[in-house]
């Protein structure tokens, strides 16, 4: 039994393992870099749409990209998560989702100079499968881990993450750095970087398909659902008890306290992974090794970051840890708003990666502890609409204050009210609070 378990946890690590490498390659690394030297022209590109014309650049578009890929993801999430719930198929949808991004994944390797709306078509189906994925990822956390365990788990989730990512980071790397010796052009390298991207999401989560356990069926659901495979059945299932979740607001205060702080401060934290390699290639003017470099060493710091900051808040709260950390993010910021070189660039990545899996890992299982066990999906697909619809408008502010200004460097100051506002809204959390289950 206990082998058993270690297993199934081993298959869930896993997978974060697989998927981090779309993390870190598409969305942090080489996508933003290719996509602003290659894929759009240097001289900018105009928008067109029904008569319209907008001159936009690289940063902007990609930032716009961002924020408009959360949007259908933020609709469809709870009622995902509900469905998933009642119908047993947490592991269906996860994998479904995984095999779906890691072939929109592969399909980057089509994108060539001038080819924007095929790129960023590929970019949005594949992140909207990755950010879906995620919500049935996160799901099995309160099934297999007790509430004792589930820092640490969600910590180290997040630690073979960074290490998965970090490893497939540096083949594609050294691919790049050594395309003349192997007689490719340095764009190839790039294009195979992305297509070994979406086959290493889709190889390393064979191992999750093969050994992690589908939780059973939510006894709390009506009859006929759990009897009835209608996917329509299911649908109107799970509309219905996401409007149910939300009528009950009241019931889960302490919950929706968490989530709306969670909502400011992921928005920062993703606008700045989001942006950090475009802003240090459009304002710094920095080389792709070192953006490339930077951006592996964030990998391998956050795997110390996760597992010591899990670790530590279970001798001092993982409340009181998380606002901690969020501290330490507002240094970073203001840091950022004053580099200049690509030392000081270097000296970001090693506080970036410290403090990223620290606040990832024990935000999940700060909320993984609060929920109840048999509407994983559903509370995470809330956690994940939040998550989104912040991921929606840090982007966005980022993009239209350096459309105004000319500038990312007060873009990037401009995400430190999104972290005072979640600091002071955490303060009203009450820690170890058990959220009721629905009837």
């Amino acid at each position: 039994m206990k082998s058993d378990k270690k297993r199934n946890v081993f298959a869930w690590y896993m997978y974060d393992w697989a998927n981090s490498a779309f993390a870190t390659t598409v969305i942090a690394a080489l996508l933003p870099i290719y996509f602003a030297t290659v894929i759009v022209p240097t001289d900018g590109w105009v928008f067109r749409f029904c008569g319209i014309e907008i001159s936009t650049n690289a940063t902007t578009l990609w930032a716009f990209l961002a924020g408009t890929t959360a949007l259908l993801v933020f609709i469809s999430a709870p009622i995902l998560g509900a469905i998933a719930d009642i119908s047993k198929s947490k592991k269906r949808f996860l994998m479904s989702f995984c095999f779906g991004g890691s072939l929109f994944t592969a399909l980057l390797f089509f994108s060539q100079s001038g080819d924007v709306w095929m790129t960023m078509v590929s970019f949005f189906l594949a992140n909207t499968c990755f950010i879906s994925a995620n919500i049935f990822y996160d799901a099995f956390l309160p099934h297999i881990a007790t509430k004792s365990e589930i820092d640490q788990v969600s910590g180290r989730g997040y630690a073979y993450g960074y290490l998965g990512g970090g490893l497939q980071f540096l083949i594609c790397i050294i691919l790049i750095l050594t395309h003349n010796k192997i007689g490719i052009e340095k764009t190839m390298a790039v294009r195979i970087s992305l297509l070994f991207t979406g086959v290493w999401w889709a190889g390393f989560s064979l191992i999750t398909l093969a050994w992690l356990h589908e939780p059973g069926k939510n006894k709390n659901a009506p009859q006929q659902y759990r009897s009835d495979n209608n996917p329509w059945a299911y649908l109107r299932f799970g509309v219905s008890r996401t409007w149910r979740t939300i009528l009950s607001a009241k019931r889960h205060r302490n919950l929706a306290i968490f989530l709306i702080a969670f909502m400011f401060y992921n928005d920062g934290i993703h606008t700045v992974i989001r942006m950090a390699t475009i802003y240090g290639k459009d304002e710094l003017r920095l080389k792709n090794e070192t953006l490339m470099g930077t951006l592996l060493l964030v990998q391998f710091i956050g795997i110390g970051g996760a597992l010591l900051f899990s670790r530590i808040s279970k001798t001092f709260g993982t409340k009181r840890i998380l606002i901690f950390v969020l501290f330490l993010w507002l240094g970073i910021l203001c840091y950022a708003y004053i580099i200049t070189s690509a030392l000081d660039f270097w000296i970001l990545g090693i506080a970036v990666g410290f403090v990223l899996g620290g606040s990832q890992a024990i935000s999940r299982s700060f909320y993984g502890a609060m929920i109840p066990v048999k509407e994983s999906a559903e509370f995470f697909g809330f956690y994940s609409v939040f998550a989104k619809f912040s991921a929606i408008w840090g982007p966005f502010v980022f993009g239209v204050i350096r459309q105004i200004t000319g500038t990312s460097r007060l873009a990037i100051l401009s995400l430190v009210g999104f972290f005072i506002i979640g600091i002071v809204l955490l303060c009203f959390v009450k820690e170890n609070s058990k959220t009721p289950e629905l009837t």
